[in-house]
């Protein structure tokens, strides 16, 4: 019976891109005031229904809601890349 030699792969060490993580803890800060301020303003804007800047106050609490996720979102990408992604360096 032929067994096969166990190969013992060498993992290069991942380091974190701490420039990278920098920039998506940035991008996760202003989502997270997004995150708040943005409810906020679709709050305000359906509780004053009368008021002339209801549909400008509407869509623009909408496009900040809509940039919080999509902030959260590339945050986290940044994030994961800074530390499972390849360096820069390395190249």
């Amino acid at each position: 019976m032929y067994v096969k030699p166990l190969n013992i792969l060498t993992m290069e060490e991942n380091k974190t891109d701490k420039e990278l993580l920098i920039k998506g803890l940035k991008k996760m800060g202003v989502s997270l005031v997004f995150m708040f301020s943005g409810p906020t303003l679709l709050y305000i804007a359906f509780s004053n229904k009368e008021k002339p800047l209801y549909i400008p106050l509407l869509f623009l609490s909408l496009i900040i809601c809509g940039t919080a996720i999509f902030l959260a979102f590339k945050g986290i990408q940044t994030i994961m890349n800074s530390m499972f992604g390849k360096n820069s360096n390395s190249n």
